[in-house]
């Protein structure tokens, strides 16, 4: 005889918790108080409600429970791209602070455009979530009115301000892009060019860190950078490193924007038997997989994104619990890695 629970699920196509509340002999608010552990169920009505969740398979609906508690698990979290493994090693780090947490990420993925971040924020905040985490600082003046207007806690991650009332953690980009040119500076070289692609806001902030150092040692040329819109990869570097040596002979070191720019930039010097760091050095930034293993291994700034996702995600629980983090700003520290290709 078919049970009543699986002449529900026939019709609906869910197992709710009425349905586990029948199979356990208990009511459903007994059910929901069992599943959320409060001290006033019994040991043996708890035992009877988890059975009867793994015998249906039952998944809590997060929705019909945020609107029941008043309170979201839900925890919205804006970066520009997932091709680019910094952002995926960052995701990684706020999942691991946030989930233990009882707290689920929204993704969304901006691709380094404002209006696309601003059609994301205004579909993710219909869903009420507990807080956002968003990249930077570069939005449209409608994101930032619609971040206020939700009164929800909101962390910006891998840039940092002092201005009152923002709560952010990262670094310093001007800095560590002045850091990486006086180290090929270092190095005693002096027609260092910049290569960069993408051009956002963080990959034009390591510019003027660039233009910075070379402006302090005498030696600045804006005619030795190479700027492209398009997406960093590999296979632009490589383009780029070519076109940089055909039109800017007298080069003798590359700082390339990020580290998959440099990669490629590295293959195309073998491949045109360049030495490196013999005729060009070249420095990228990022630190990212592979660096270490290229030929010869890559000079390159480490980032700290996995310890800002994981103090972004500390201080946006602080704020969804109510507390204010002390500080408002977290600015963590970046290293130069010194490698054979400089």
């Amino acid at each position: 005889m078919t049970s009543p629970a699986a002449r529900r699920r026939r019709s609906s196509g869910r197992v709710t918790l009425t349905d586990v509340a029948r199979e356990a002999g208990v009511s459903p608010i007994t059910a929901s108080r069992a599943l959320r552990g409060e001290r006033g169920v019994g040991a043996e009505l708890v035992a009877r409600v988890q059975e009867a969740v793994k015998r249906l398979g039952y998944v809590p609906d997060p929705a019909a429970r945020a609107l029941a508690s008043s309170r979201s698990t839900q925890v919205a979290v804006l970066v520009p791209m997932l091709s680019n493994t910094l952002f995926v090693d960052l995701l990684e780090a706020v999942h691991r602070i946030l989930f233990p947490a009882g707290y689920q990420s929204l993704i969304g993925v901006t691709h380094y455009d404002p209006a696309e971040e601003e059609l994301l924020l205004r579909s993710y905040l219909a869903h009420r979530p507990a807080g956002l985490l968003v990249t930077g600082f570069d939005r449209t003046e409608a994101s930032r009115q619609l971040i206020l207007g939700s009164g929800l806690p909101c962390v910006h991650l891998m840039e940092t301000t002092e201005a009152p009332g923002v709560y952010c953690v990262g670094f310093s980009q001007v800095e560590a892009g002045a850091a990486i040119t006086e180290h090929l500076l270092s190095r005693g070289r002096r027609r260092i060019a910049f290569v960069a692609a993408q051009l956002d806001p963080r990959t034009m902030q390591r510019a003027e860190g660039y233009r910075r150092a070379l402006r302090q040692a005498g030696c600045y040329d804006a005619r030795l950078e190479l700027l492209s819109p398009e997406r960093s990869s590999l296979a632009l570097g490589a383009q780029l490193f070519e076109e940089l040596l055909a039109t800017r002979r007298d080069i003798d070191a590359v700082f390339f924007c990020n580290d998959d720019l440099a990669q490629g930039g590295l293959l195309a010097a073998h491949r045109l038997r360049i030495p490196v760091p013999g005729r060009v050095a070249i420095a990228g930034f990022n630190d990212l997989a592979g660096s270490d293993q290229m030929l010869p291994p890559l000079t390159t700034v480490h980032t700290p994104r996995v310890e800002v996702g994981e103090a972004g995600a500390r201080m946006l629980l602080q704020l969804m619990r109510g507390e204010k983090p002390s500080p408002s700003c977290v600015k963590l520290p970046y290293r130069v890695v010194v490698r054979q290709s400089t």
